[in-house]
């Protein structure tokens, strides 16, 4: 059974740079990944606009049916989800304040075995299309994070440009595959803890404890 890893996150939030530098990765390291693409945004790109109301469902339901066939491969180890349902219902609350597709993206997201949720510390990036702005991506990882922390579901916050949230990623497959994957990060090796972003809602508060942490890093060294 492959170990499905999903990554969550707002707009411009660096979800699908990261899922295929991971796909990149993992391939030669010699580990079988399966990249499952963003339904919602093939869908926009087709359609050339957002889905209405009416059609957010069949979007998040398109999203995990595409996830559900991927895990049918039995060559693959690591199935990459650049996002899920959960995304989509936030969307659907954030603009169309419907909260009914979370109790089925909630429970769809309990099957999953890693959430990689995107910090809000990349810059943002318009796109000529789709994307509205910052402050729907802060209102994004804000409904995410409630969820994911009323629901119980364990997540980890990955922070930095891509190649330090791909060493970040590395290093939780290769904890789930028992198998190293990344180098071990430095603060683990000095005995410092890092700070725990599953238990803090301030984007904010983990941006800043992310500075300093690269401070301390650049000044020890």
């Amino acid at each position: 059974m492959a170990l499905t890893v999903t990554l969550l996150g707002g707009e411009s939030s660096g979800k699908t740079s990261l899922a295929q530098a991971l796909h990149r990765s993992l391939g030669a390291q010699g580990v079988a990944s399966h990249l499952v693409t963003e339904q919602l945004r093939h869908w926009c790109e087709q359609q050339g606009r957002a889905p209405l109301a009416h059609e957010q469902a069949e979007r998040a339901q398109a999203q995990s049916q595409a996830i559900e066939a991927a895990t049918q491969d039995a060559a693959t180890q690591v199935l990459l989800a650049d996002t899920t349902a959960l995304v989509i219902a936030a969307y659907s609350e954030l603009y169309f304040d419907d909260r009914s597709l979370w109790p089925a993206a909630i429970e769809q997201q309990r099957t999953h075995d890693l959430t990689l949720l995107m910090g809000l510390d990349l810059p943002w990036v318009a796109d000529g299309l789709l994307r509205d702005g910052p402050a729907l991506r802060a209102a994004t990882d804000a409904v995410l994070r409630r969820e994911l922390q009323a629901a119980g579901i364990p997540f980890q916050t990955l922070c930095g440009p891509l190649e330090l949230r791909l060493q970040q990623a590395l290093r939780a497959i290769g904890s789930a595959l028992r198998r190293p994957l990344a180098p071990e990060d430095p603060a683990w090796e000095q005995g410092r803890r890092p700070w725990n972003c599953e238990k803090c809602s301030d984007p904010g508060c983990e941006h800043r404890l992310f500075t300093q942490l690269l401070q301390q890093r650049s000044t020890e060294a």
